[in-house]
């Protein structure tokens, strides 16, 4: 199934999306407001997200498609996580950006995955929301990933997600990667949370994105999670090790579509990013 958050009537509500219908799982347990909710019951009758929601689907009430129109964030995680290096394109662009571009070839080669804290809710933006780009650089660029959703550290479901970046200031020195990674509005997910058995292997998605201006593209590319070199399963293993995960993350795989060097975001962009069985996530671009 897939899971999003919307409004309707003034309030939020948590929708499942099955073969026929949208239900309204909120309608029938007032207390599964957000996806979290719906994930902590996985940990009180075991099973997986899709079996929680099954046990009151029947109470559901079923919803009006339009309501999918202006989805709410669907996660609202306590941190987002993110995995650089994972692919081999993704290498190579670092190296171009970096003063220093041997790290990132030691990232690529060795036993250890490049894991970094992204953020938390207060640095996440949703469907439709503009995401942000620092005013203090003058090269910033989207990053399309597959984001996999944990509670309490294991897999619950995945989202699309967009790991905004400066390349000029992660480039200028690695250490100033936090500063070029963690700001205002640096990450979106959505439309939707999707369940595991939903998506299959999440190492064979297509994943698209494109890029416009003034109503034209002025960059667009497609890759498929096939090309990681790293699992999903790996990055998380590495993420919870020796680190107490929250209740709710996201964890992030990193990206193979990576514009050229002369590129950087706008104000008024819109960055549209399509992730196969997980759905399409758009949002427009602000500095901030």
């Amino acid at each position: 199934m897939r899971y999003y958050r919307v409004r309707r009537a003034g309030e939020q509500r948590l929708v499942a999306e099955t073969d026929d219908r949208l239900a309204d799982l909120t309608g029938a347990r007032s207390s599964l407001r957000q996806f979290a909710d719906l994930a902590e019951t996985t940990a009180v009758f075991g099973g997986g997200v899709d079996d929680a929601a099954a046990r009151v689907l029947a109470d559901a009430p079923t919803l009006d498609r339009s309501v999918l129109e202006s989805p709410l964030q669907p996660v609202v995680p306590d941190e987002v996580w993110a995995a650089g290096v994972t692919y081999r394109v993704s290498e190579a662009a670092r190296e171009t950006e970096s003063t220093m571009p041997e790290v990132y070839q030691r990232v690529y080669d060795g036993a250890r995955p490049e894991i970094f804290f992204k953020g938390t809710d207060n640095h996440t933006v949703g469907p439709g929301a503009d995401v942000g780009i620092r005013a203090d650089s003058g090269w910033n660029v989207p990053e399309p990933e597959l984001g996999v959703v944990l509670y309490e550290g294991e897999v619950v479901g995945y989202t699309a997600g967009n790991d905004v970046s400066s390349r000029e200031i992660e480039g200028e020195n690695p250490l100033y990667l936090p500063q070029a990674k963690v700001y205002s509005r640096c990450c979106a997910l959505g439309p939707s949370v999707v369940s595991p058995p939903t998506v299959g292997d999440p190492h064979d998605l297509g994943i698209a994105v494109e890029i416009t201006r003034d109503g034209e593209t002025v960059f667009d590319g497609s890759t498929s999670t096939s090309e990681m070199v790293r699992s999903c399963e790996e990055l998380r293993s590495y993420y919870v090790r020796h680190n107490p995960a929250p209740r709710l993350s996201v964890l992030l795989t990193g990206t193979a579509l990576v514009p050229d060097d002369e590129f950087t975001l706008r104000p008024g962009d819109t960055v549209r990013i399509d992730v196969d069985r997980v759905g399409v996530l758009t949002n427009g671009v602000r500095e901030v």
